[in-house]
């Protein structure tokens, strides 16, 4: 899969700005930069990592712009290979300009994820340190790039080394019993070689539990804040949002369409929907608004049912309640400020919390319960050295080694030929592979550097 092509792409964000970055990597790199770069002072040979001030010119002599330039030279580069940077005043002309030079000069534009996925192939990172890279652009919390920046550091990577290490010990065992039939495993070895895969499976499982905590992390929290009218839905995202986004008056459903807004709370990233009160009217638009509250209900992560706390449950909270019963579900008690009564039975068994938001009480203790659900492991904040799954496809990998580990064990209760032992454990090995990209197939790995922008 490697091109020994040289590839440019622009490092910056499009659109104006202080500087723009012009990046390229391969073999004809230097080449294209000595082509049209010239230092202001003059020099035999530009030294690898070392900033350059000078005047960049196209292919007739004509000045493009006073630059600073770069040479990574390999392997002590981002992609192992030689990498140069050229960085020019912002703007997207200037930049273009710069660009097109490159590529009429022989240089191809580089595809997006392509200067990571030359480092993957290279071996200066593995497959889940460049998965941690777009996770840390794009991370949207301070929890969420600790969690990617533990990652980047291989975190992740050398827990998963020491998985595939046992499994190939075990292996080892097992193979030794096929090539040497006359020395069949005793049975204390074969306790041996069950406890051993059994402790691994409880490993993996603990990791395989991080996923809810590390998924929520990298992707966001959908929280839906939902109630009968006139229960103070859009004052509690005014107020968690810190600002007047929702209409509030006291007339019962002035909300009829959904309101939604992105925020960080406790460092979790969410994405607050204030929706239509629920009740039965025959208002055809306030109708509309019920209609589209309930099919927010099944997309939720997390369902905040708010409650008049200075009222008893009516007709119209019980229809609430029913709507997301099968949900996870926060009841958000408010007006308490008004009145105390007590807990209806109708929330018996559902988590809940006191809260007056117009008097801003209880807010706090709303977001530290919504972190304690869904950020399972608290020490993720405080401990780089955790290890948190936030991919699918890690987690799948993880439960397909973990399953075939299980049928491992099974073969030596039953006391099966250790061909059958043999066959699960390279299946056990091929599935934890695959996350740190050894046995990856070409198709998964062409989906995960496209996620990538162009010049990362």
């Amino acid at each position: 899969m490697i091109n020994d092509d040289t590839i440019v792409a622009p490092a910056t964000a499009p659109g104006e700005g202080g500087i723009g970055i012009v990046r390229l990597s391969g073999s004809g790199a230097e080449k294209l930069l000595l082509k049209f770069f010239s230092p202001r002072r003059f020099c035999e040979r530009l030294d690898s990592h070392f900033l350059y001030y000078g005047k960049f010119t196209d292919e007739t002599g004509k000045i493009v712009d006073e630059v600073m330039a770069v040479i990574m030279r390999k392997p002590r580069s981002y992609t192992r290979e030689d990498v140069v940077e050229i960085h020019c005043h912002g703007g997207g002309l200037l930049v273009r300009s710069i660009i097109d030079v490159f590529l009429a000069a022989g240089a191809r534009l580089a595809r997006p994820g392509e200067f990571t996925l030359r480092a993957f192939l290279n071996g200066r990172i593995d497959l889940t340190q460049a998965e941690a890279v777009i996770d840390l652009i794009r991370s949207r919390s301070n929890l969420a790039s600790d969690v990617a920046l533990s990652q980047l550091e291989g975190r992740l990577a050398q827990q998963i080394g020491v998985f595939g290490q046992v499994i190939a010990d075990l292996l080892a065992q097992v193979e030794a019993a096929i090539d040497f039939p006359e020395e069949d495993i005793e049975l204390d070895d074969q306790q041996m070689l069950g406890a051993s895969a059994g402790a691994l499976i409880a490993d993996m499982d603990r990791i395989i539990d991080t996923f809810e905590s590390g998924r929520v992390l990298r992707e966001g929290l959908r929280v839906l804040i939902f109630g009968k009218p006139n229960v103070g839905k859009s004052s509690l995202m005014n107020g968690l949002l810190g600002e007047a986004r929702a209409i509030v008056t006291d007339i019962p459903g002035t909300t009829r369409d959904t309101i939604e807004e992105d925020l960080v709370l406790g460092g979790l990233p969410l994405r607050i929907v204030d929706t239509a009160g629920i009740r039965n009217t025959l208002d055809p638009v306030e109708e509309e608004g019920v209609r589209r509250a309930r099919s927010k209900v099944e997309s939720a992560d997390l369902v905040l049912l708010v409650i008049d706390g200075s009222q008893e449950m009516g007709e119209d909270d019980l229809l609430a309640l029913e709507f997301c019963r099968n949900r996870e579900v926060l009841v958000v008690i408010n007006k308490c400020d008004l009145a105390t009564l007590p807990i209806s039975s109708a929330l018996d068994g559902l988590p809940y919390v006191r809260t007056s938001v117009l008097e801003k009480n209880g807010l706090d203790g709303l977001v530290s319960a919504i972190q304690e659900r869904f950020v399972h492991n608290a020490h993720v904040a405080e401990n780089r050295e955790t290890v948190v799954l936030t991919q699918r496809r890690h987690r799948q990998a993880l439960v397909k080694a973990r399953q075939s580990l299980g049928r491992f064990r099974e073969t030596l209760v039953q006391g099966m030929s250790p061909e059958f032992g043999a066959v699960e454990l390279r299946d056990a090995l091929d599935a934890v592979g695959e996350i740190t990209g050894e046995t990856t197939p070409d198709d998964i790995l062409e989906r995960i550097f496209t996620r990538f922008c162009i010049g990362k």
